[in-house]
């Protein structure tokens, strides 16, 4: 007994063993008072030290009750009640609202704050001390969550919600990358690289005449220290090209009467200039970005407005003065076996840079290392996408489709320049699926019989329209970063969502050789004298069995991943420009195939690429680069995470990030920017080129093709897979020519019209139980006959025309020989 009559506590005696345990310790003892606000709950041996223990109050649950047979429960770490029972007495002053009424627990939380610093804070007991513990709770859970795991198994901290580092190489592998991609004469830009690689101090670009990239002198004695100039780049680019002689709008360009010239054999468009004019990043804007492309471009011709000096501005291409074919070698040997972030890898390895090609010569326009090829990729029946895309092919390139079939077959020479072609890669089956022995025969005969793709199998467009077969098991084999690894990974990968196929369907064989294939000929003369086409095999809902995208809802989203690795691929392997199926010209390409550089183009406002036009030349470093960054980071070929990749490793600058007025002009609007200064036609959305607003088709029929995006290289629609471009005629209309297969998709839609209308006036009599006898005639009386009006549906059209039926309309009249193209051309058939 104490001197008031208390009970004295029982004090352990010096002789027990303490408790050893990794935490911080604490007691149960039933008589002990617990203190929020105190830190002596922690053990002042081993980790008591370094945390703090505090006890929040936890609700009492119904229901439920403790080991000690009451409802007040001292919850530990991991939730569990403690062994003793506590104390009303200790309760009641140790936690003034815990022990009154129905009761409750405490957990114990551990706080990695030193017991001496958390009792020097404010002692306004728990508020502010919650707050505080609050506030590095989350700190450590933000912690944790940076750490990630690599494809080896290691891991590693980077900042969370912050884009990872993605960079595999040295600085001095880049560095060599710059030096290959300089020497090879593939950047013909005056921009200087950046300043943190190990270049040499003055590296001679071959492209780039010396009046605008001038060896750098070094400031005399005389000059003070502070009147230099800061920020002087550590390296310089020296021109060693041949100088450019720029075209002025004021000369002279043969053209037909009422539309514009060609572009001039040879010239070259300086987008360095197309930049600071179009530059969104520095306030320009689409319209007149347009403008500059356009008068510049000679687009105008026949009705320029504008007058005076004011139009001597307008100079963006260019010729180059006559130089030879020459070979530079690299002047930094190939870095050693390093490794980097602790993780094996096989070093870079680049081949001599490529010859310097000479200056443009008519006589020999095709450059065997940089051929004008256009590819696209389209998985599944070919449609009036794909069409379009095909359709303004012809409507706008230099083909020499003017010229009898005899005269332009068998060279690739037309007015003096290198005809281009367009290679359309057929995905004939699911993305993830394994092409059969038989697939490209199969392949060649749904062209034959598909009436959107059947008329470019005629003999006048082979020569510029080549289908061919994607195997995805091929391709990749023909990439030598790629070929021993992309087996033992997924390859549909898109911005970090990864999407595992199933086994079965993983692509592990190689399709037929070439020389084994069926020929398309052959194949197409087989078809014409079969009455039946082949029937076209219906693609299931599943994920990995869906080929195409039917609405907005139903997407094919692994074909457009697919198509992601598929654009870098084949330039790489083949060169050229891949453009999405989503595409349609507006104007010649000639001055964007003599630019010597690679380019994409920006995505919106972002300072990122969008790859839907992608210029990669054959078996480049900088596509090495590429696709073994994107092997470290599990194929991930979405443009987002492309622009890190080069980013990350400063070779931004070696793809050209083109504005995106001269391939997406409408994107700034969609994205309401600019919007009061729109280009003309002003497209909110997206969907706009598809409607047919009374409010907003004023303009598509008076002005047709002329009036749309004049100046824009392309026009990028954006998906919409699922709108048909012409609603009212939804088939190829080209004409006797091509009768057969707009016989068959008319027919269809009369059948689904007639349908639709049985089904209708079956619901209408169903509803209002009609047993009169009245109806509604299903099939015109005019059903008959071979020529001329004979049905409703060539009566019937839409009053006001959408942007995109004018545009299928203009481009199927050049076919049927009804109009010219666009610089003033008719088709010779030769027939």
């Amino acid at each position: 007994m104490s001197l008031f009559g208390q009970t004295k506590r029982h004090t352990p005696t010096s002789s027990s063993k303490p408790r050893r345990s990794p935490l911080p310790m604490s007691t149960w003892d039933s008589d002990k008072k617990f203190n929020l606000s105190s830190p002596a709950s922690a053990s002042s041996s081993g980790l008591g030290k370094y945390f703090t223990v505090i006890y929040v109050p936890f609700p009492r649950i119904p229901f439920i009750r403790g080991s000690g047979g009451g409802p007040d429960i001292l919850l530990n770490g991991n939730g569990l009640g403690s062994p003793h029972r506590i104390s009303s007495h200790a309760r009641s002053n140790s936690y003034p609202n815990g022990g009154r009424g129905g009761g409750g627990g405490h957990i114990r939380i551990y706080l990695p704050i030193p017991p001496r610093v958390f009792a020097r804070l404010p002692r306004l007991n728990s508020p502010i001390r919650l707050v505080l513990a609050v506030v590095l709770f989350l700190g450590l859970t933000v912690f944790l969550l940076g750490f990630r795991k690599k494809r080896d198994g290691s891991s590693s901290w980077s900042p969370p919600f912050v884009d990872p580092d993605t960079k595999i190489i040295s600085t001095e592998e880049a560095a060599m990358i710059w030096e290959w991609e300089v020497l090879s004469g593939h950047y013909p830009s005056t921009h200087n690289p950046p300043d943190h690689l190990p270049l040499v101090a003055s590296m001679h670009n071959p492209v780039v005449p010396s009046s605008l990239l001038p060896a750098p002198t070094s400031p005399t004695p005389l000059v003070a220290y502070q009147n230099r100039a800061p920020g002087a780049p550590k390296f310089h680019l020296v021109g060693k090209g041949p100088e450019r002689s720029f075209l002025s709008v004021w000369d002279s360009r043969e053209s037909q009467p009422g539309f514009p010239a060609r572009p001039m054999p040879g010239s070259i468009i300086d987008l360095d200039l197309v930049l600071d004019k179009c530059d969104f990043g520095t306030g320009k804007y689409v319209r007149d970005c347009l403008e500059f492309l356009r008068i510049g471009g000679g687009l105008d011709n026949g009705k320029r407005v504008r007058r005076g000096n004011y139009l001597g501005q307008y100079k963006q291409l260019y010729y180059e003065e006559s130089t030879p074919e020459k070979q530079l070698e690299l002047s930094v040997p190939a870095p050693s076996t390093r490794t980097l972030d602790n993780s094996r890898r096989i070093p870079l390895k680049l081949s001599n840079p490529y010859p310097v090609s000479a200056s443009f010569d008519s006589r020999d326009a095709c450059d065997p290392l940089h051929p004008r090829i256009f590819h696209m990729f389209w998985a599944g029946a070919f449609t009036d996408k794909p069409y379009m895309a095909v359709m303004s092919f012809l409507f706008t390139q230099n083909l020499g489709l003017d010229k009898p079939l005899e005269s332009a077959s068998g060279t690739d020479v037309v007015r003096g320049t290198c005809r281009p072609q367009f290679w359309v890669w057929i995905n004939p089956g699911p993305a993830a699926a394994v092409p059969n022995p038989s697939a490209k025969r199969e392949m060649y005969e749904q062209l034959a019989t598909n009436p959107w793709s059947a008329p470019f199998l005629h003999e006048r467009f082979r020569d510029v329209v080549k289908f061919r077969m994607w195997n995805t098991t091929e391709q990749l084999d023909g990439v030598d970063e790629l070929k021993d690894h992309w087996r033992a990974m997924p390859i549909f990968n898109s911005g970090g969502h990864k999407y595992q196929q199933p086994e079965a369907q993983t692509p592990v064989a190689r399709a037929t050789e070439e020389d084994e294939a069926p020929k398309m000929g052959d194949v197409v003369a087989e078809v014409e004298t079969t009455a039946e086409a082949p029937a076209t095999k219906k693609g299931k809902n599943g994920l990995f069995e869906k080929v195409g995208s039917s609405s907005e809802s139903d997407y094919d989203r692994l074909s457009v991943i697919l198509s992601d690795m598929a654009r870098f691929v084949l330039t790489h392997r083949f060169g050229g420009i891949y453009l999405d199926a989503d595409t349609i010209f507006l104007r010649d390409w000639e001055e964007l195939w003599n630019y010597r550089g690679q380019f994409a183009y920006r995505w919106s406002w972002h300072q990122k690429y969008n790859t839907a036009v992608l210029k990669l030349h054959k078996g480049s470093a900088l596509g090495t680069f590429l696709f073994k960054t994107a092997l470290a980071n599990d194929l991930d070929f979405h443009p987002m995470t492309v622009s890190r990749y080069l980013k990350d490793a400063g070779l931004d600058k070696l793809l050209f990030r083109v504005p995106d007025a001269l391939f997406d002009p409408a994107w700034l609007n969609m994205e309401r920017y600019q919007r009061e200064r729109p280009p003309f036609p002003y497209f909110p959305e997206f969907s706009y080129f598809f409607t047919n607003d009374k409010s907003e088709t004023a303009g598509p029929q008076p002005l047709g093709f002329d009036g749309f995006f004049r100046g824009a290289f392309s026009y990028h629609f954006h998906n919409f897979w699922w709108l048909p471009f012409d609603p009212s005629r939804n088939w190829p209309d080209l004409g006797d020519r091509f009768i057969k297969g707009e016989k068959a998709l008319r027919d269809a839609a009369k059948a689904k019209a007639v349908e639709g209308q049985a089904k209708l006036v079956a619901d209408r009599d169903t509803n209002e139980n009609d047993d009169n006898g009245s109806g509604v005639d299903l099939v015109d009386d005019a059903d008959s006959g071979s020529a001329g009006i004979t049905s409703r549906e060539d009566m019937d059209d839409e009053v006001d025309l959408s942007w995109s039926t004018v545009l299928k309309r203009s481009f199927e009249a050049y076919l049927r020989a009804e109009r010219p193209n666009a610089y003033g051309e008719w088709l010779e058939w030769s027939e």
